[in-house]
C-alpha cells in the first residue's frame, strides 16, 4: 500500500508534506503534488503535517476519492511532475480553495 493525495491539494499546493518525507516521493506539478507509489515507505509522517488533510493510506481513502490512485500514480510518471524536496509557497490563494468540493477538473497535468 501507499499514500494518496486526494483531490482537496488541487489549487492549494500546500508543501509542508515534502519537508518531513524522509524518502523524497513527492512530485510537484502547477496546481497539485502527487506521491511516487514506487518509491513512498508507507511512513504516514506526511499526513498530519498537511494543512488541507489531503493526504490518505490508501486504504483509508475518502469515499469518492479512490480514482486519485490510479492519477498519482500516473502523475508521478509524467514529465511535467518533478520531485520536489523542499518545502515552498503554497498557491497565492491556497486558503481560498481548501476545502472546495469537485476540484479534479482544475487538475494541472
Amino acid at each position: 500500500m501507499t499514500h494518496v493525495v486526494t483531490e482537496n491539494c488541487i489549487r492549494c499546493k500546500y508543501t509542508d508534506c515534502v519537508d518531513v518525507c524522509p524518502v523524497d516521493c513527492f512530485k510537484e506539478g502547477p496546481n497539485f503534488l502527487t506521491i511516487d507509489p514506487d518509491e513512498c515507505i508507507d511512513c504516514a509522517v506526511c499526513i498530519p503535517e498537511c494543512p488541507a488533510n489531503a493526504i490518505f493510506a490508501e486504504e483509508d481513502l475518502p469515499r469518492g476519492q479512490e480514482h486519485m490512485i490510479e492519477i498519482n500514480a500516473e502523475l508521478a510518471r509524467s514529465p511535467n511532475f518533478k520531485t520536489l524536496t523542499k518545502r515552498k509557497e503554497s498557491l497565492p490563494d491556497a486558503d481560498d480553495w481548501n476545502g472546495k468540493p469537485d476540484k479534479l477538473q482544475y487538475l494541472e497535468r
